[in-house]
């Protein structure tokens, strides 16, 4: 019987889906890298989420490692390179967690437009600060879509449903495509002059690696606000926070960041921030979906060899 680690926290339905298919999955998730290191010859696949980070050293290691599978979308925490040396399958899930990811960063959005999360803990504290949390609207507002793919396009649905104008850059994005979404396409100079709120819905590529820098934020608009539920290293945080220090970004909605887990980053304590801790894709209907996705997949392929989204396909 071949073997298949959850190397993360899953939900049940991957570990049921795994053994009514005839595997024996093992649920393991939290190990320390060297832990990891030590039994990962054991199995045929596995499975990860965000927390676990499969190196080249633990790749070379895994002597009948034949499949990953990514229950989430990026696959950054992954060496597909090495993987695909070994002949190994890298596939990953990238429509389960589409509407939980766009709808936080709508709820991001929202949060920085109104100062709820300050407002809400100012109230527990007893205060009455009406005039201290002064808002902004979103209706008429403009709206910059950093990657238009599948979390984008949702977002932009969501904020043209708020009557939010919405501006998009991303290079595979078709004029046929645009117009059935509803948005303009435009150059990022452009999204950069003429956005009231910036969104990132990008994958981590040499291209979009510190892309949100003090070179962009100077393009900006004065007091822009910024929403990243995408990846931390997008950003250049030093030049975010100085930039929320002069004003000129208003405000930065975050879930993600360049070093995770953050428990102490520059951003925390700013007034200006609101800060949640990688948790777009944490809903149980999107840990559900993934879950299943990423057994269903791992067993299709070990045992009559079909890929599904299998990102190093091509090469294998």
């Amino acid at each position: 019987m071949m073997k298949v680690l959850i190397a993360d926290k899953a939900d049940s339905i991957c570990e049921k889906i795994l053994k009514e298919k005839g595997l024996e999955p093992v649920n393991k998730p939290g190990m320390k890298p060297e832990e990891l290191k030590a039994c990962i010859g054991d199995y045929e696949a596995i499975i990860v989420r965000s927390a676990t980070t499969l190196t080249a050293d633990l790749v070379n290691a895994a002597a009948k490692l034949k499949a990953v599978a990514r229950a989430g979308s990026g696959v950054d925490n992954i060496d597909v390179p090495a993987c695909t040396a070994k002949r190994v399958v890298v596939m990953n899930t990238p429509f389960g967690n589409t509407v939980s990811t766009a709808e936080h960063a709508v709820a991001m959005m929202m949060a920085l437009a109104r100062h709820i999360p300050q407002a809400n803990a100012s109230t527990h504290a007893g205060k009455w600060e009406k005039k201290k949390f002064e808002g902004v609207e979103l209706t008429g507002k403009t709206l910059g879509v950093i990657g238009c793919g599948n979390i984008g396009a949702v977002v932009a649905d969501r904020a043209l449903g708020l009557k939010m104008k919405v501006l998009a850059f991303d290079p595979a994005l078709t004029p046929e495509r645009a117009k059935q979404l509803g948005v303009q396409t435009a150059s990022l100079d452009e999204l950069y002059a003429k956005s009231d709120f910036i969104t990132y819905h990008v994958v981590m590529l040499p291209a979009t690696k510190g892309m949100l820098n003090k070179a962009a934020i100077a393009k900006m608009k004065k007091g822009v606000r910024i929403i990243n539920c995408a990846r931390g290293g997008v950003m250049i945080e030093a030049d975010i926070k100085e930039a929320l220090q002069s004003g000129q970004i208003a405000g930065l909605a975050c879930d993600v960041y360049v070093k995770e887990p953050a428990t102490e980053h520059i951003f925390f304590g700013m007034e200006n921030v609101v800060a949640t801790p990688h948790i777009a894709a944490s809903t149980k209907d999107a840990q559900v979906t993934v879950a299943r996705q990423a057994a269903e997949q791992i067993a299709d392929y070990l045992l009559a060899g079909k890929k599904t989204n299998a990102v190093n396909g091509k090469d294998l």
